[in-house]
């Protein structure tokens, strides 16, 4: 699919497939195409070009339909503050026709699944800010949904807010649930996501588990090298005539799959400063850039 905003295509042909049942995480830098994306599936926006099926429903033609069988987690807060966490869920478990005789149940369980129940009562205004983006999840769930669009769940959270917020992603995953999260935090995505794709630029630029993402772009081990600008482009040098892919952080540099460098090419570099195991982010720097747009 396409859609472009004047002269820029934020989204330029990416084809996505998500298999039922899997976590699948959009990992890109800001700018990639990511909430564009989750707009298109949401029919927010309209494609320019191409088509979009979800659940076995055509947007938009049958968006009413589809909607019914999602459950969408924005960005942004937009709870009701007004309102108390029931009165929340209660309200888009009418929406989205959660039988009447069914709907206090319902609500309940979103409500422990986020682990609010003691908190029911409070108004949205009051919650602490990982507390209304646990609310936030809770009211997508309330309804049952066969996915769920998470568009960067976490952003802008503490560590250990993050941490509660992975766990009821991660209990999605374990009932079934095919969960699609737009994500830029590295370990975010390797922790949660059972396939990964890179997309950079509107499309996506490599897709894969984690682990293969990493064995193919990144290998084991990754040298690390201390050094003045001019010592640091020398090294960038020498590692590329050899074929090894580099990233810059800082003042350092970074050769990825260190276990492939030839024995020349380390006399000539001499001892790195540190050798790591290579990682996701590697990865995603590697194919998506170093400098930001």
């Amino acid at each position: 699919m396409v859609k472009r905003y004047g002269d820029i295509a934020a989204v330029d042909g990416l084809d996505l497939e998500v298999p039922y049942g899997i976590c699948l995480g959009l990992l890109g830098p800001n700018g990639a195409g990511k909430s564009t994306t989750m707009r298109l599936l949401t029919t927010q926006s309209l494609a320019d070009e191409g088509e979009i099926t979800v659940l076995g429903h055509p947007l938009p033609r049958a968006s009413k339909k589809a909607r019914a069988l999602m459950g969408v987690v924005p960005q942004q807060d937009n709870l009701d503050e007004e309102l108390t966490a029931r009165q929340n869920l209660e309200v888009f478990a009418h929406l989205y026709r959660v039988a009447k005789a069914e709907r206090a149940a319902a609500v309940d369980r979103a409500l422990s699944m986020a682990q609010l129940t003691d908190r029911a009562a409070t108004k949205a205004d009051d919650l602490s800010g990982g507390m209304r983006r646990r609310l936030l999840i809770a009211r997508g769930l309330v309804h049952r949904p066969r996915l769920v669009l998470l568009d960067e769940p976490t952003v802008g959270l503490d560590p250990q807010v993050r941490q509660e917020l992975w766990s009821l992603v991660a209990a999605l995953r374990d009932e079934g649930v095919t969960t699609l999260m737009s994500t830029h935090y590295i370990e975010e995505a390797e922790r949660l996501a059972d396939e990964c794709a890179l997309m950079s630029r509107g499309r996506v630029v490599a897709r894969d588990t984690p682990a293969a993402l990493i064995a193919e772009h990144a290998g084991a081990h990754v040298d690390e090298h201390l050094g003045q600008p001019e010592r640091l482009a020398e090294i960038e040098r020498l590692a590329r005539k050899a074929g090894l892919a580099t990233r810059r952080t800082g003042p350092s540099i970074s050769i990825l799959a260190a276990e492939r460098q030839p024995e020349s090419l380390r006399l000539d570099l001499g001892p790195p400063s540190l050798q790591r195991a290579a990682n996701l982010e590697d990865v995603f720097v590697l194919l998506t850039g170093e400098s930001v747009e």
